[in-house]
Formats: C-alpha cells, sequence, structure tokens
C-alpha cells in the first residue's frame, strides 16, 4: 500500500513538473482586460479565461506542456453589463464576458495576438505576436531559457494609416489600427490578396508585396507575424525546444 502511494505522489509530481508557468504583465497605464483562448484537443490554462489587470498588475498561473493553439490578448475600455459582447470592449471583445467561452470565445479583431503552441514528443515550442488581424496593444513574449523575443512592442495606432484607423472608444479616441484584410480594402475578402483568400490563398500566389499596409506593421514590428504567409521574414514565427521547459512572460505595453 505504501509503495502505491509514493508510486501515485510521484506522478502527481511528474505532471506538476511538466506544467509550464506563464506570466502576464500588465505595464500599461491604464487597466486592460487579459483573455485566453484554447483551440480544440488540447487541456487549457489553469486560469479564467479573462480577467481585470489594473496598471502595473501581474499574474501567473500553470498552463500544460501539451497546449495548443493557444492564444493570449488584451482587451480595453470594457463594461460588461453590456449584454451584446461586440459592444462590451472598444477592441478585442469576446463571447462570454468578463470570461470568454471556451467555445469561440476568441477577441474580435483587431486584437494584438500572443500564439503559442507548446512541443511533446520532441517538437519545439511555437509562439509568435499576430499583428495579422490588426493592432490594438504592444505584446512582447519573453522566456526564462534565453529563446528569442517575439514582440511588437510599439503603439501602431498614432501613426496608423487612415484608410486602418478604429475601432474608437467612448471618447472618440483610435483603440485600434486593423489590418488590410479586417479593413476590406479591396472589398471582396473572400479572394482577396490582402487576405490572402481565394485566387491568393498560397504563399507563391500572397506575397507580402501584394498586402496593402504590411510595410507600416513589417517595419515598426519586425519581429512580429503581420500577415497569413510571414514565416518567409524569418522574424515572424519563434521556436524553443521544448526539453528547455520555457516559461514565458506576455508583457502588454513592454517598454521599446
Amino acid at each position: 500500500m505504501k509503495s502505491c502511494v509514493v508510486v501515485l505522489l510521484l506522478l502527481i509530481a511528474k505532471v506538476i513538473a511538466a506544467d509550464r508557468t506563464f506570466t502576464v504583465n500588465n505595464n500599461c497605464s491604464y487597466t486592460i482586460w487579459p483573455a485566453i483562448f484554447t483551440g480544440s484537443g488540447t487541456e487549457r490554462p489553469y486560469y479564467a479565461t479573462g480577467w481585470e489587470a489594473p496598471a502595473s498588475s501581474s499574474v501567473s498561473f500553470a498552463v500544460p506542456s501539451n497546449w495548443t493553439s493557444g492564444r493570449i490578448w488584451g482587451r480595453r475600455s470594457c463594461n460588461f453589463t453590456i449584454s451584446n459582447p461586440a459592444e462590451q470592449c472598444a477592441d478585442g471583445g469576446c463571447n462570454g464576458g468578463l470570461e470568454c467561452d471556451t467555445d469561440g470565445g476568441t477577441g474580435i479583431p483587431p486584437a494584438t495576438l500572443a500564439e503559442f503552441t507548446l512541443g511533446t514528443n520532441g517538437s519545439p515550442d511555437y509562439y509568435d505576436v499576430s499583428i495579422v488581424d490588426g493592432f490594438n496593444l504592444p505584446v512582447s513574449i519573453t522566456n526564462d531559457v534565453g529563446c528569442g523575443v517575439a514582440d511588437c512592442p510599439v503603439d501602431l495606432i498614432p501613426n496608423c494609416p487612415s484608410a486602418l484607423v478604429g475601432p474608437y472608444n467612448s471618447d472618440g479616441e483610435a483603440v485600434g489600427c486593423q489590418s488590410a484584410c479586417e479593413a476590406d480594402l479591396d472589398g471582396d475578402q473572400g479572394n482577396s490578396p490582402n487576405c490572402c483568400t481565394g485566387n491568393y490563398s498560397t504563399p507563391a500566389t500572397c506575397p507580402s508585396s501584394g498586402v496593402e499596409y504590411y510595410s507600416y506593421f513589417k517595419d515598426n514590428c519586425p519581429n512580429s507575424y503581420c500577415y497569413a504567409y510571414d514565416e518567409s521574414s524569418g522574424t515572424a514565427l519563434w521556436l524553443c525546444a521544448s526539453n528547455l521547459t520555457a516559461n514565458y512572460i506576455i508583457t502588454f505595453c513592454p517598454s521599446p
């Protein structure tokens, strides 16, 4: 009986050791509401899917080592007494209110995303800061094992091209910079070089040179994922050996 207890404790310890620690910092001078979404077929982080983060606050939580298709983003100017999820936050809102639905509770663009697929069975961790669906907050992803930094540390809203500016908060201030796809600049999101859809749905038929305003996003945030096939830039998707069991730090409004 005693040996069974020892084995059980060892198994529990092994499971705990396999988890990673994620820390989410709000270095912004204002309150934001971070959110988490997990793709299907994987365990979820052991934390709420949405919470209020006052300025200069920080939270840490465990994330399963097999977390895939995970994303973390921030929301601004939220009021969860409003019934319509699309109107609860000025940007990045989700179905479910303060805590986003685990099924379909992804953020409403534009929203800067910290994206993760943690490696198992020898595969590396993959991570990136994505502004493919537009930008709302500066974000960085760092770690404790010396792997690369993925980030978009610059506030892209003040100089956002006029065709992409929005949405706006209740005071009329811009709180987002849309992607050319989300802004629907060419009027056909189903067959668009800006969206890499239809006739433009492959890397060969959707080069970055055909995506409007790509250079604005990439020049300001070279270490971020700026359009659907940005891996060719070499600074969009970041890898870290999974046997290093990196713990990751997501910082909103990092020092540029």
